[in-house]
């Protein structure tokens, strides 16, 4: 059996892919595969392996015989689903390989927002501690997480491990109803906890139900101090309305760790607004990379290879 990976490089070259070739006859591997080449390269092949490349109906119409792609990572969204079911391709994702990573990462983010560490950083490259009249600086209000009040859209393994850690911290967690769903959902909606959060932490996937999730209107009905992370996807926010918000002294941080076309290769506002002395933090969607996440994901990949060889479950 044949099988080919598309784009290696987003698993870093320090992840040992010898447990995906002990599952199959032959692995080809390209770092990065680029539109032309992804038909001449899974050519042959009966299992193609991917995180971001699009496999669309025009490509996998000219694959007949591919059976099955494996997806390094959960998003399906860059599959033709619809083409894989008509032509009898299965597909099957990756999930929950880097809760760790990802809750870590949000309470990096938290943490950071809440002691104003962009702005204080920027301050001490600036040389303002040495020109201050006493022995700190304390231009920028921070907030105790202690008793804060953290609200959390998505109540999944992701959310539920970013709750764990606030907990530790003292923090009291509430869990919204699932956006698009409050109807059948007995917990409150966003719009109910929104003017109490202290601090709003995103972990849902990006639907029609969820983009622009958090809008000028509900930015405008949080407290000023508010913080707002967003480890999901980017656009769940209206970023340019919480920049705005920003700007203005109606949201105490903003950190985000997607944005809504990746990589930026047009940039974007946030990243124009790093240079502005304002409490934003913006990560190159690598809440996930940790080498331990990276093998989880190449562990999960043969769990489902073996499954799919083994009962076609």
């Amino acid at each position: 059996m044949k099988a080919v990976i598309l784009d290696a490089a987003t698993l870093g070259d320090d992840i040992d892919l010898t447990p995906l070739r002990d599952e199959v006859d032959e692995l080809d591997v390209y770092a990065i595969t680029s539109l032309s080449e992804r038909i001449p390269r899974l050519a042959g092949a009966r299992v193609a392996i991917v995180n971001k490349v699009i496999l669309d109906a025009e490509v996998l119409e000219a694959l007949p015989d591919l059976e099955l792609i494996c997806v390094l990572a959960t998003g399906t969204n860059n599959i033709d689903m619809e083409a894989a079911k008509r032509q009898g391709i299965d597909v099957r994702n990756v999930t929950a390989y880097g809760t760790q990573s990802v809750a870590q990462h949000t309470l990096m983010l938290m943490l950071a927002l809440a002691n104003r560490l962009p702005l204080y950083q920027r301050d001490v490259v600036a040389g303002r501690w040495g020109e201050s009249p006493f022995f700190c600086l304390m231009d920028h209000r921070t907030l105790q997480l202690a008793d804060k009040h953290l609200v959390i859209v998505g109540r999944g393994e992701l959310g539920g491990k970013v709750a764990q850690f606030a907990e530790a911290f003292g923090m009291r967690v509430s869990f919204t109803a699932r956006p698009g769903n409050e109807a059948n959902d007995d917990r409150p909606s966003l719009s109910d906890l929104a003017p109490d959060a202290d601090i709003l932490s995103l972990h849902c996937p990006l639907t029609d139900a969820t983009r622009h999730l958090v809008d000028a209107a509900l930015l405008a009905r949080m407290k000023r101090d508010a913080l707002l992370i967003n480890c999901a996807r980017g656009g769940i926010i209206d970023e340019e309305a919480a920049l705005d918000a920003l700007r203005k002294g109606r949201l105490g941080g903003l950190g985000v760790d997607t944005l809504p076309v990746e990589p930026p290769r047009n940039g974007h506002p946030l990243l124009a607004a790093l240079s502005e002395p304002l409490n934003l933090i913006v990560t190159p969607h690598n809440a996930w990379i940790t080498p331990e996440a990276r093998a989880n994901v190449v562990r999960l990949t043969v769990d489902n290879l073996r499954r799919w060889r083994q009962t076609g479950e």
